[in-house]
């Protein structure tokens, strides 16, 4: 028996939870992360409104306070300062306490006033939503008891631990530590599944950061991004206007020599090209480190060494220790072709990181890059380098 004003069947119940917890995500993935955090979208104020009503129901969040946590996330990833970063505090840290990184970082007033510019600051804001943001919670018990009964309780506990475990413990931990990567973005982030329903496409979590500022999170055909769906349906109520989305990579096969298009693309793409090198390269590695595997026979050394040494080869030589960069320039000594691509990769990266450099420099760049590459004698390395001559901008 309900004992509230709505009786419903067990399934009911469970409808009604998964339905509230998943208005929550769509309000964290839709208004916090993608309006608030990244401008990726201006929302109508009905809709902006609705949102910030809710979340303070369900969660007590503040804006500014989550768009400031996560602006930093960006800005500092995977270093000491990042709030949340299972590469530098451990996975098990940031899954079973990722709500308390949140909250230690949340009261940081350094924090906010560097990273939560521009976040709502009206009357409503000020004097309710951040000053009693413990108030819309019990508002929600309150609530949930008065319409389900005690099996109301049950569901505000679910609604109250869905956004620590699903976003500060699983995206956060899971999306840097495992999963699949589209693009070779600056940091350890990935792609959980390629199918963003549960967590409102936050799944999709290399893919948000290779372009942080894209309403859409999706970017592979077979990839499913259910908040994108729902900014659409809002852009066609004209409750939404998107701002900006990550552009599709286009190629024109005509094309045998570099241009400009070609080096505006690449390093509009940089990410994907680099994706894309691990990829073409994978079975030359394979090949590369089975002699390599028999020289360490050769010289004694520990093939359980070689395992470390494959994570290595995809590392830049900043990420590594002085002790592991001479190991790894020792190993590469005894394999030309596999010093060619480890270099040809790291040259690559260079080309767009010479800020200071001319798009004509740039672009001789890019031409020398591929004429090595080419002449390499490695046919993984030519293909890709043919491949690469070919990007355009849409």
């Amino acid at each position: 028996m309900s004992f509230g004003l709505i009786s419903l069947p067990w399934w009911g119940y469970v409808l009604v939870a998964l339905g509230f917890t998943h208005i929550t995500i769509a309000a964290v993935t839709i208004y916090l992360h993608r309006c608030q955090a990244h401008r990726a979208l201006d929302l109508h104020p009905i809709v902006s409104h609705f949102f910030r009503f809710w979340l303070w129901l369900t969660t007590g969040m503040v804006t500014k306070e989550w768009a400031a946590v996560h602006r930093k996330h960006h800005a500092r990833c995977e270093t000491e300062d990042d709030p949340h970063s299972p590469q530098v505090r451990g996975i098990g840290k940031v899954l079973l306490e990722g709500a308390e990184l949140y909250q230690k970082e949340a009261s940081n007033q350094e924090t906010l006033d560097k990273f939560g510019a521009g976040t709502p600051d009206d009357w409503i804001e000020r004097n309710v939503y951040t000053r009693h943001s413990a108030l819309g919670i019990a508002l929600m018990l309150v609530v949930n008891v008065a319409l389900f009964g005690p099996i109301g309780l049950t569901i505000w506990a679910v609604q109250m631990a869905w956004i620590p475990v699903t976003a500060a413990g699983i995206i956060n931990g899971i999306g840097h530590f495992w999963g699949y990567r589209n693009f070779d973005a600056d940091d350890a982030s990935t792609n959980i599944v390629p199918w963003g329903i549960l967590i409102g496409g936050e799944e999709l979590h290399n893919n948000h950061h290779a372009y942080a500022s894209s309403a859409r999170l999706s970017n592979k055909w077979y990839e499913f991004d259910i908040g994108w769906l729902y900014i659409q349906v809002l852009q066609r109520l004209s409750l939404a206007q998107v701002k900006k989305i990550a552009p599709k990579v286009q190629f024109d096969w005509a094309k045998t020599r570099c241009d400009l298009d070609t080096l505006h693309a690449v390093i509009t793409h940089r990410f994907h090209v680099m994706g894309r090198y691990k990829i073409v390269l994978k079975r030359a590695y394979r090949e590369e480190l089975k002699k390599l595997r028999r020289a360490y026979h050769q010289h004694g050394h520990e093939i359980g060494a070689l395992k470390q040494i494959k994570h290595w080869l995809h590392l830049n030589a900043d990420e590594l220790q002085d002790q592991q960069r001479q190991v790894l320039a020792q190993t590469l000594e005894q394999n030309q072709r596999l010093q060619t691509i480890y270099q040809l990769k790291h040259d690559l990266a260079a080309i767009w990181a010479r800020s200071a450099a001319t798009q004509e420099q740039l672009l001789k760049s890019l031409e020398d890059w591929c004429h090595q590459a080419e002449a390499s004698g490695i046919q993984a390395l030519a293909e890709f380098s043919q491949r690469l001559r070919c990007y355009r901008m849409a």
